[in-house]
């Protein structure tokens, strides 16, 4: 049987993840009119190269600076062979930028465009995503994501 994924819908999502580099690897692919809440993200090193780190990030709309497609750190990973780091504070991003506004955040109505989600871009324009990157192709990481996927289409 499917899973719903229709409008209202709430649904819980897991993804694995083997051998994640200096290639980018996008952990959840925001859709528009979606909320996502990260319960955890679970990474284990598996090669380290150097004082290489990981770094969990979103790609998506920087609210203070008015700018599309930003990079937002939000924990600078630094284990070793072997090792696992856990991140289970949790956090939620829309799926899609809204429409642009002027910086910064300052009126309710930019606040709603926040939540709007109006983009009209084509993906991967105006989605938002979170992503882990190890900053070198000899580190290599193996990560699990577990998340709410709310639909509000």
């Amino acid at each position: 049987m499917a899973i719903a994924r229709g409008a209202g819908t709430e649904i819980i999502r897991c993804h694995n993840f083997s051998a994640i580099n200096d290639t980018q690897g996008q952990l959840i692919l925001g859709v528009q009119h979606h909320i996502y809440t990260v319960l955890s993200v679970v990474v284990y090193c598996t090669t380290r190269s150097g004082s290489d780190v990981g770094r969990l990030r979103i790609i998506g709309y920087d609210s203070y600076g008015g700018t599309s497609g930003a990079t937002i750190d939000i924990a600078n990973i630094n284990i070793a062979v072997n090792e696992t780091f856990v991140w289970n504070d949790k956090f939620s991003f829309n799926g899609y930028e809204p429409v642009d506004f002027t910086h910064p955040l300052t009126t309710i109505a930019e606040q709603d465009a926040i939540a709007d989600q109006g983009n009209t871009g084509t993906f991967p324009t105006g989605s938002q995503y979170l992503s882990l990157y190890t900053g070198s192709s000899g580190t290599y990481y193996d990560a699990i994501v577990t998340f709410i996927d709310q639909n509000n289409e």
